[in-house]
């Protein structure tokens, strides 16, 4: 049967103006990439100033930067992820730094930084690395390519980032001395709160943001592998949460707010009364650590037409500002792998945002660099001004933190030697412009089939779900472990339905999306999740409500 139905939307969406420059609130945590790129940023700058080699900054910054990452994961899994970040930053390099001591054929060059930007856009999606994705990736391969080197100096140069990375690697786990389960209760605490304001309003889109909050909160508490005894209260509170979203109007949203609160800092953990059923509810937990994992891999094939998306943009932005003589093609190339989001709709937000920022930026590196010009001490502490800056604004609104972003790349490209503000400043206007432009016109022109496809393929996915789900509660006495399985694997196939769904009505070119179906297939999902918590005996008894 079709799943199209006329009227539901149509081939070309308009573009939305309003709303886009919006401020939001901060993050809860924007403090920690700021700090920590500061930590990461400063003993390899200071180190290159005391000994006259500021120069060779450009390269310890490529493993410095990487301390923006990974913030939101389990220091457990936070290790694994920073190594990998610090490997692929150090592998890029090399590849930038070898092609730049090959060839100075600027067209090769822009092609293989617009190849490295597809790839860094592919991987950093496919694996959900977080934010800020592949941007950080490819602004250092692309400027690396641009930079004179001969073959023998490679080698020194990607030992430098290597070891700054290292460093950054240390700044980046140092905080779980002190509070080794962060992230895991900052985790806890947004299910907390999101189960509150589903309980409150009963909307279908906080019903919806409470189940990606609840889920997210288990695979940080699963990330980590073996399940300890310091972890398994929060346990229980995702369980709570579960339940007063399976029972919003028996529940109490101030309460689970009450925990979510005392869940900041490192003070003891709240230990509520246990709903029935609990003992067995977390047995599945060990059920889930038991099964493999799906691979990373499986998640490249969707995004091959984001990944041709940023390849072709990238190229043709390159290609244009060198046909238009702008000294440094890498800017345009940067700003078009930076404005790709999940679809067009989101990929022409971000690019507004990236030019009004931008150009807004361009006027305050005319503001600081008579300061950063003072001396060479001047501009390391501008630079680490504006990181922190950066880090700070960013989560408010992409566009603010491109603010900071930009001087402090132009006072980057000024370590080997002061430039002229004035060339500088017009390079950047101009590549920012052709960036996101033509970057858009090819997101345009890339169209996107697949996302239809998946919203198909997620559909299957809950219907599947939740035909396992209802078999096993249909058992007199189901097993504990099937039930708690069947339960994650329904509610982990409702979270990447509203994502699926999400994503394809932002694109163009595409049939007719399924959205009544996408509904009716969410709203029996979260019904048969309720029944599937009420079956476990997760229930909120007499005289202790949740």
């Amino acid at each position: 049967m079709s799943s199209e139905i006329p009227g539901t939307t149509s081939r070309v969406r308009p573009l939305p103006l309003a709303g886009i420059l919006r401020l939001g609130r901060p993050s809860d945590i924007w403090f920690k990439p700021a700090l920590s790129v500061v930590a990461a940023v400063a003993p390899p700058n200071l180190t290159l100033l005391a000994v006259g080699r500021l120069d060779l900054a450009v390269y310890t910054m490529a493993g410095s930067l990487c301390a923006l990452y990974a913030h939101n994961r389990p220091y457990a899994a936070r290790a694994r992820v920073l190594a990998l970040v610090v490997l692929g930053m150090v592998g890029g390099l090399a590849v930038a730094l070898t092609a730049a001591s090959l060839t100075a054929n600027a067209v090769v060059l822009v092609t293989v930084g617009a190849l490295l930007a597809a790839l860094q856009k592919a991987l950093c999606d496919a694996t959900r690395i977080g934010p800020p994705g592949n941007v950080i990736f490819a602004f250092i391969t692309s400027a690396s390519l641009f930079a004179p080197h001969s073959p023998g100096q490679v080698p020194a140069h990607v030992a430098l980032a290597a070891a700054a990375g290292a460093w950054s690697w240390i700044v980046g786990m140092a905080p779980g001395l002190l509070r080794p389960h962060g992230p895991e209760r900052r985790a806890v605490a947004q299910a907390l709160n999101a189960a509150a304001a589903f309980a409150e309003s009963g909307e279908a889109t906080a019903r919806a943001g409470a189940a990606a909050a609840v889920h997210n909160a288990w695979q940080s508490l699963l990330s980590t592998g073996a399940r300890s005894a310091a972890r398994r209260p929060l346990e229980r509170l995702v369980v709570r949460a579960e339940v007063a979203m399976a029972a919003p109007d028996d529940s109490e949203p101030e309460r689970l707010r009450v925990w979510a609160r005392a869940l900041r800092g490192t003070g003891p953990l709240p230990r509520p009364a246990e709903p029935g059923g609990t003992a067995d509810r977390l047995l599945g937990v060990e059920a889930e650590l038991d099964r493999p994992r799906r691979p990373w891999r499986q998640a490249l094939g969707p995004l091959a037409p984001l990944a041709l998306r940023t390849a072709l943009g990238c190229a043709l932005a390159g290609y244009v500002s060198l046909a238009l003589g702008v000294g440094r093609p890498y800017w345009a190339l940067v700003t078009a792998a930076s404005i790709y989001q999940a679809n067009v709709t989101l990929t022409w937000r971000r690019g507004v945002q990236r030019i009004v920022g931008n150009l807004a930026g361009v006027l305050v590196f005319a503001a600081v660099a008579p300061v950063a010009h003072a001396g060479r001490f001047a501009l390391v502490v501008c630079c680490l001004v504006l990181n922190f800056g950066a880090e700070a604004l960013i989560g408010r609104n992409y566009w603010l933190g491109s603010v900071c972003v930009t001087p402090m790349a132009l006072l980057i490209s000024e370590f080997a030697r002061y430039q002229e503000p004035g060339g500088l400043m017009a390079d950047r206007v101009l590549d920012t412009l052709i960036g996101a432009l033509v970057g858009f016109v090819a997101a345009i022109a890339v169209t996107n089939r697949r996302a239809g496809d998946r919203i198909e393929h997620a559909l299957a996915a809950v219907e599947r779900a939740r035909g396992v789900a209802s078999g096993v509660m249909a058992a007199e006495h189901p097993e504990p472990r099937a039930l708690e399985s069947a339960r994650r694997e329904l509610a982990a196939a409702v979270t990447d339905l509203r994502a699926a769904a999400d994503a394809a009505a932002g694109e163009w070119w595409q049939r007719a999306l399924p959205e009544e179906r996408v509904l009716r297939a969410e709203r029996a999902g979260h019904r048969t999740l309720a029944a599937t918590v009420r079956r476990q005996g997760l229930h909120i008894s007499e005289g202790s409500r949740v």
